[in-house]
């Protein structure tokens, strides 16, 4: 049993492989958290310390109890209006406009498997691996229980949370804060790791300590957003990849977030992760309930590196579903940077035939095939071919590229609508606009209202309808403006909206999975917009940024690593000058970068040399016979690009019998000196060779001194090692 409750001690604990998780219910009736870190036996209520401190309000059934106070000790799930003036993870207005929403234990559920829920998506697990202890909370005020989810998968030591909250009462209230998870640390100095970015500068990593204070990030965006990741870390100050404490939540959601850090008066800090707050209001009658959507935690006493397997094994094999989750994705020609918006079915058919005689698998046609859509200021929801400019229908230009012993891949941006268009002529209602202002518009469209109905009804079929013309095996699922005007003319309440759109969103996407499970979608939000683990729920990649610069996707790819595996992130190579910075690399290093993930290509071959197509044929073969590593096999950032000559990285089999390892020196310099690599992960005292140049190396030295890199002969100049295990210890 990996969940244990005490009657005695009124205690929970959560046992993983290398884990512990605690928490007690205390003699008033509160849910106090105890301790999560390095498994551990027994109680730990020892931990609690109680104290009579100055000005802290003490609830009223502690009586004359000075020494009780809420507003220190550490809570499991904190309300508001009990005396605890840290950040609650709940706040609820009552019908008279009041506000408080202290919770007291109810009783408790353990169960085989893994919770599910209910129009959310959430990590799943078979009752063999995973077990489920649910916590009820009430507020016998407001009629309203809250029912806090643990979902454990001991041997990959993970922990999710979610909560729902019910209206059990006779009057409606109000959710006006509704965080998943919280989870209190004792005094200590803690660092806070976030992944900032922009667009085509996404998951930045940056590290910061945690004075006394709040550090709060988040997005108002109505998607993740390029600026903040949905995924944060508190660690020990020294921590580093392969020692220390560090403790991750990751959000599986696609929306707005709110994820704060606070360090108190006594040193302590609370770290949440939940829905944003942002337009947030959500009335909830009688007999109904609201759900938090879920949170993946867990905890390394052995680094970040440790923490980061987890998660990746985790999304990969408990997060990503269907057919596309553990097959080779196939590798593509995308035609958009190749040809933008001027491209007909003559150019079409020649960039399909450059893409088989390269040993592509793949022909995708971006934006610019449909309805009247010449450049991005018109047409978005008109989702019906461009016959004229196609040369004939779609299923006709499909057959012939499949004629050619290509697969064929299309573009959509479903969500979205032009106001030059004949859908919004029709139907100007279905665009999420404010009575009586003019909109806000980014890359002059609108975002249509995916918590109607009928918006749903027409986004689904649409999508159908150009799915059903012909056979199509790749869908790319476009988001290219954030929601900035909420006003729903199907709504009760304007509060309601963009979590009913994302809900709305999850639905049409749950139904195209069950309905075309041969087609594989992948997400992109102008890239990595909407890089979130929700969104890898339907869809098992996610274009990981607009940029296709190699040297810049080091930087995007290394701050992508530390919560997601290389499985999900969409990545190809392009031409150069890259469009996005004017930058130059070579060829084999915008083919090492991109081999850490899904594999392709964004370019004309018609442009290419004879060599640097003979280089694009070794590259496929190349990533085919490593793609099992890559999309299996454990991850080690081996160099920090923001901080060393390098950025180096690794992939390993779990049994340790076969090792990738790549490196890009950044920049070279005048008789620079000498670049060794360190690999991790192989195993000890065995001897691995180079399957290329058939030279032996010891593991133990390859871990200790490192694999020496050539001097460079310009900048971005990559090298890659691929070992297998010859001789075990």
């Amino acid at each position: 049993m990996s969940i244990i409750y005490d009657s005695d001690a009124k205690t929970f604990t959560i046992h993983t492989a290398n884990t512990s998780y605690q928490m007690q219910v205390d003699k008033f009736g509160y849910l106090l958290h105890l301790y999560y870190g390095k498994r551990n036996q027994g109680n730990i209520n020892w931990g609690l310390v109680y104290a009579d401190r100055g000005f802290s309000v003490n609830p009223y059934d502690a009586g004359q109890d000075r020494t009780y106070s809420l507003d220190f000790l550490p809570q499991e799930y904190p309300g508001q209006g009990d005396g605890d003036f840290r950040s609650p993870a709940i706040i609820l207005r009552d019908k008279k406009g009041t506000f408080g929403s202290e919770f007291k234990y109810k009783g408790y559920e353990i169960k085989a498997g893994k919770y599910g829920l209910d129009g959310l998506p959430a990590v799943y697990a078979s009752d063999e691996e995973a077990e489920t202890l649910v916590i009820d909370l009430v507020n016998e005020r407001l009629g309203a229980r809250v029912s806090l989810y643990y979902g454990v998968l001991p041997q990959l030591d993970i922990i999710t949370r979610a909560a729902v909250i019910t209206n059990e009462g006779k009057d409606p209230f109000t959710v006006e804060r509704f965080r998943t998870a919280s989870l209190d640390m004792p005094a200590g100095r803690y660092d806070l790791h976030t992944f900032y970015g922009r667009h085509t500068m996404e998951r930045q990593h940056e590290r910061m300590s945690l004075g006394h204070n709040s550090v709060s990030i988040g997005s108002r965006r109505g998607m993740s957003s390029h600026q903040y990741n949905p995924f944060v870390i508190l660690s020990d100050p020294d921590t580093s990849e392969i020692s220390g404490r560090c403790w991750a939540m990751e959000f599986v959601y696609s929306g707005g977030f709110a994820a704060e850090a606070e360090r108190d008066q006594y040193d302590q800090v609370r770290m949440q992760m939940g829905l944003s707050e942002d337009r947030f209001s959500y009335p909830v009658k009688p007999g109904e309930n609201l759900t938090a959507p879920e949170v993946i935690m867990t905890f390394s006493s052995e680094g970040f590196e440790k923490m980061s397997h987890a998660l990746h094994r985790c999304i990969r094999r408990h997060v990503c579903r269907g057919k596309f989750r553990d097959i080779a994705r196939p590798v593509l020609l995308n035609s958009w940077e190749a040809s933008y918006f001027d491209f007909d079915g003559v150019s079409l058919l020649e960039l399909a035939k450059q893409a088989k005689e390269l040993d592509m698998e793949m022909l995708v046609v971006d934006d610019g095939w449909f309805g009247n859509r010449f450049d991005d200021n018109r047409a978005l929801g008109d989702w019906t071919a461009n016959e004229e400019k196609l040369g004939g229908s779609l299923g006709g230009l499909i057959s012939r590229v499949n004629n050619m012993g290509l697969k064929f891949g299309i573009w959509m941006e479903p969500e979205m609508i032009s106001e030059d268009s004949d859908l919004y002529r029709a139907h100007p209602d279905w665009a999420l606009t404010v009575p009586d202002k003019k909109p806000a518009r980014g890359r002059s469209q609108l975002v249509l209202d995916m918590s109607r109905d009928d918006v749903r009804e027409y986004v689904y079929d649409s999508v159908c309808n150009v799915l059903d013309s012909g056979n199509i095996e790749y869908l790319k699922w476009d988001y290219n403006s954030c929601i900035t005007d909420v006003y729903s003319r199907s709504a009760d309440d304007q509060g309601k909206v963009l979590y009913d759109y994302m809900t709305g969103l999850y639905e049409v996407l749950e139904k195209l999975n069950e309905k075309y499970p041969d087609v594989m979608i992948e997400g992109c939000s102008g890239g990595g917009g909407r890089f979130d683990a929700g969104m890898l729920y339907y869809t098992p990649q996610i274009w990981c940024s607009d940029t296709t610069d190699a040297v810049d996707r080091h930087y995007i790819q290394y701050g992508t690593s530390f919560g997601y595996p290389s499985s999900a992130v969409g990545s190809h190579v392009s031409a150069c000058p890259n469009h996005q910075t004017g930058r130059v690399t070579p060829l084999k290093t915008r083919g090492t970068v991109a081999v850490s993930g899904s594999f392709g290509y964004e370019l004309d071959p018609a442009r290419m040399s004879e060599e640097e197509k003979a280089e694009v044929r070794e590259q496929i073969r190349g990533f085919h016979a490593v793609n099992g590593l890559v999309r299996n096999g454990d991850y080690y950032r081996l160099a920090d690009p923001f901080a060393e000559d390098c950025s180096a990285w690794a992939y390993v089999s779990e049994d340790g019998s076969e090792a990738l390892i790549s490196a890009v020196i950044m920049q070279n310099h005048g008789n620079m000196h000498n670049v060794f690599v360190k690999a991790r992960g192989l195993t000890p005292g065995s001897v691995y060779r180079d399957m290329r140049t058939g030279r032996m190396y010891a593991a133990d030295a390859l871990m200790d001194l490192g694999m020496p890199l050539a001097q460079p002969h310009g900048d971005a100049e990559s090298y890659v090692f691929h070992l297998e295990r010859v001789q075990k210890a």
